[in-house]
């Protein structure tokens, strides 16, 4: 009788995973956590196209999001960012891949932070790239203002000093030349002369009251300040430092905007200063336009950096405008384009601005001019923490 062959089991299939992160997490979840992170990515295939781009990404290197760059090459999509596009094109060509490094976007003037890595496959080959990178310029405006305020407190004591020194003798050849002058009433080259005299005795004095308005610590006496009345002001006292002839002041500062925390004195002075310089460059000829307009958050440094509702001001003329190679040395201190400036008024503008907490910037005007954007918080950070 023959034996009976053993009865095979079949061999168990093997069931999918169906509890495998494939299937717990949706197909569709990295691409929205890309898209959403706080910081901008951009990711390259091998051969040299785009494969991911996020927003931030777009509004850092101020460029229009579109569906259809996935898939395009990186030469098109980054035509506009030629740095960003040299970066991200070595990345397949160098050793050492740049991590938290710098660089300053020539067409925006933005600092970003970056840190260019590899993307690998299972077998250990170069499959793509991936920048990283954040959006620094505030940061570094805070640091740049950080780094002012550490000059001026190694130089403030000395300049002090100085000028208060400086002031006695000018306020002493200013009354002696008056003097002089009275007494010889028969000399017309004597009186021309002394009138020089006393001329270039008020105006070192202004020089000395600058130095010493620049070097003293700013202490702002806060309160719920209208900015209508504050630039009507500062057009006034403009009016008095500086003849504007036949230019024309337009102002479009709504009376509903909200009031913000600041010194108005200070303010005041802001805005005089650069309605002053708006009168001088323009010569007597043109228009000055100042326009006012309410922000819900500090819309340019990003959602990080948002710092609560703001009031945006405008200041722009028809002058001949700032030279290109000067704008970044527009608000340095003793840094001066007119014949006799002394280079503290932007400087001035500046510290006060930051006083405040808030930003100034100057661009180009379209057609000829140059654009003061004034940015200043509705209320101050300390007041923030006061609620």
């Amino acid at each position: 009788m023959a034996a009976a062959k053993p009865s095979r089991r079949p061999r168990p299939q093997t069931e999918p995973n169906t509890q495998g992160p494939a299937s717990v997490v949706p197909d569709d979840f990295y691409r929205h956590m890309v898209w959403n992170l706080r910081n901008g990515v951009v990711g390259v295939t091998r051969d040299g196209r785009i494969a991911v781009m996020n927003e931030i990404a777009y509004r850092v290197l101020g460029l229009k999001a579109r569906p259809t760059d996935i898939g395009r090459p990186i030469s098109e999509v980054l035509k506009d960012v030629p740095d960003v596009l040299r970066i991200v094109g070595s990345a397949f060509e160098v050793s050492h891949l740049p991590n938290r490094a710098e660089l300053r976007l020539k067409g925006t003037g933005k600092v970003i932070g970056y840190t260019l890595s590899l993307v690998k496959d299972p077998r250990g080959r170069d499959v793509g790239a991936t920048l990283f990178f954040k959006d620094l310029t505030r940061v570094e405006q805070l640091e740049e203002r950080e780094r002012l305020r550490d000059r001026l407190a190694a130089l403030g004591e000395m300049a002090a000093a100085i000028a208060h020194e400086v002031k006695n003798p000018l306020a002493g050849i200013e009354v002696m030349a008056g003097i002089l002058k009275r007494q010889l009433p028969e000399s017309p080259d004597a009186q021309n002369i002394l009138a020089d005299i006393i001329k270039e005795a008020k105006m070192a004095n202004v020089i000395v009251q600058e130095v010493l308005a620049f070097v003293r610590p700013i202490r702002l006496e806060l309160e719920n300040v209208s900015l209508a009345d504050v630039i009507s002001d500062a057009i006034a006292m403009a009016d008095s430092h500086e003849r504007r002839g036949a230019a024309k002041v337009v102002v479009d500062v709504p009376e509903s905007l909200r009031p913000i925390q600041g010194d108005p004195h200070q303010l005041r002075q802001i805005f005089t200063n650069l309605v002053t310089n708006a009168f001088e460059a323009m010569n007597g000829n043109g228009e000055v336009g100042i326009t006012a307009t309410a922000v819900e958050g500090d819309e340019e440094s990003g959602a990080e950096h948002t710092t609560g509702p703001t009031i945006v001001v405008t200041v722009v003329d028809n002058g001949p405008g700032v030279p290109p190679e000067v704008v970044d040395r527009i608000f340095s201190p003793f840094f001066t384009t007119k014949p006799q400036g002394s280079g503290l008024g932007l400087a001035i503008v500046r510290k006060i601005v930051d006083a405040h907490d808030g930003r100034i910037d100057v661009s180009e005007r379209p057609g000829g001019g140059t654009v003061f954007r004034v940015t200043l918080p509705v209320r101050n950070p300390q007041q923030l923490f006061a609620l």
